[in-house]
C-alpha cells in the first residue's frame, strides 16, 4: 500500500531515489471516482520508472475547476484509495488548481498525462524537460470517464 505524504516528505522520497539512480514517476488529477481508465493510466505511469507519485487535487482545488457539488469524495477518502492501488507508490495534496509549483519541487524524472492531452498543454512539462526528465502520455481507456459517471449517477441513469 502506498503512503500519503506532505509535500517535505515527498520531497526527502525523490532526493533519496535520485541519489539511488531511481526513476520517480508524476502524474496527478482529482481521481474522484476510481474507474478503469484511472488504474490503466495508473498503471502504465508506474511501469515507466520506480516510483510513482500520484499529485491528488484537495477538495478546495477539486470545487476550483470543476464546481459546486464536487469532489463526490472527500481528499482524505480519495487519498485512501488512491494509495491503496497497487500501482501507487505516494500520494500528495495539492491546494493550488495546477500541480505546477508541486511539479516544481519534485521534479520527476517522468511526468505522466492521459492522452486528452497534447505535450504542449501539459502543466510542468517545460520545468520536467528543463530538469532532463521525459513527459509522457497515456492513451485512454475508451468509454470511462469521471463526468459521464458523475452524470449518470446524479440523473439516476445507470
Amino acid at each position: 500500500m502506498g503512503e500519503i505524504l506532505t509535500l517535505e516528505d515527498a520531497k526527502r522520497r525523490r532526493k533519496a531515489a535520485r541519489i539511488l539512480g531511481r526513476r520517480f514517476v508524476f502524474t496527478n488529477g482529482c481521481f474522484d471516482l476510481i474507474h478503469p481508465g484511472h488504474t490503466e493510466l495508473l498503471r502504465r505511469a508506474r511501469g515507466l520508472g520506480h516510483y510513482l507519485l500520484v499529485g491528488l487535487n484537495s477538495d478546495r482545488s477539486v470545487r476550483a475547476i470543476k464546481g459546486p457539488g464536487h469532489p463526490i469524495q472527500g481528499e482524505l477518502a480519495r487519498a485512501t484509495v488512491v494509495a491503496a492501488l497497487a500501482s501507487v507508490d505516494y500520494v500528495v495534496l495539492f491546494d493550488e488548481e495546477t500541480p505546477l509549483r508541486l511539479i516544481e519541487e519534485i521534479l520527476p524524472d517522468v511526468l505522466v498525462k492521459g492522452g486528452d492531452y497534447t505535450p504542449a498543454n501539459v502543466v510542468g512539462r517545460e520545468a520536467v524537460e528543463r530538469a532532463g526528465g521525459q513527459v509522457h502520455l497515456i492513451p485512454l481507456v475508451p468509454g470511462f470517464s469521471s463526468s459521464s459517471i458523475t452524470d449518470r449517477i446524479r440523473s439516476g441513469h445507470p
